[in-house]
């Protein structure tokens, strides 16, 4: 009899480092559950996987609502099966200078980033506690470590991730399961390479290996960390920044 394969939700899978998240899961055997929240943009990006071999499961789903969450989780475990792994990807920037940030872009860039995290990682923990078995995986930032000007909202929930990380991985180690977080620096996403190119160089000339990272670097790391093989790695924060940013 085959052994069923192992379910990942992936969330905020439709962006960048989203997608090459789910294909690189893909590849190397697991269930896709692909989180959205923009139905549009979510059924043309699922059209675009199909075409390219990569079978993915949509399910729609508002991190920042816990309730909402759960619903999104009690729909993938119906249909695909209990979720394994869980990637913590979800993001937002609502970037300005501290002394005028509005209350909105706090609230909204703590909710999407850290209040999602515990949101997730709240639904399926029971779950994975009862089998003994799971691998959470939290997608931080280079600037959740050092900071970064303008980014005060974004910084301060990606540096959350680490103090959680770290604490509910000492909670349910016992279980069989690991909890670590990924902190990439400046990875050439479609937001990234949107950018300027005078700006783009500007951040390459900081960056000691000379360039942006690869989505696809990121996702063989997410890879990793979800494998069996990783069992003994857990409460750790794995930088890929291309030595921007070392201590």
């Amino acid at each position: 009899m085959e052994t069923p394969k192992k379910v990942v939700l992936v969330t905020g899978a439709t962006g960048g480092l989203g997608t090459a998240m789910c294909q690189k899961l893909y590849e190397d055997g697991y269930t896709i559950a692909a989180n959205y929240r923009n139905r549009e943009k979510a059924e043309a990006w699922h059209q675009k996987m199909q075409d390219s071999g990569i079978a993915v499961h949509l399910y729609e789903g508002d991190v920042t609502d816990y309730n909402s969450v759960g619903s999104m989780v009690a729909a993938i475990e119906a249909e695909l099966g209990p979720v394994n792994v869980l990637v913590n990807n979800a993001g937002i920037t609502r970037d300005g200078r501290f002394a005028k940030m509005s209350p909105e872009d706090w609230h909204a860039v703590i909710a999407t980033n850290l209040d999602s995290v515990f949101n997730c990682s709240r639904q399926v923990i029971n779950g994975m506690i009862e089998r003994q078995y799971g691998r959470i995986i939290n997608i931080s930032s280079v600037n959740g470590q050092r900071g970064q000007f303008g980014q005060a909202n974004y910084s301060a929930a990606k540096a959350g991730m680490h103090g959680f990380t770290k604490t509910l991985a000492m909670e349910v180690a016992k279980y069989g399961i690991t909890v670590n977080t990924i902190s990439p620096g400046y990875i050439g996403t479609d937001m990234v390479m949107a950018v300027e190119q005078k700006y783009r160089d500007a951040i390459v000339a900081q960056i000691p290996v000379g360039r942006l990272g690869g989505t696809h670097e990121v996702a063989y790391l997410v890879s990793f960390l979800a494998s069996e093989d990783a069992a003994f790695i857990t409460g750790a924060n794995y930088s890929i920044n291309g030595g921007q940013h070392v201590y």
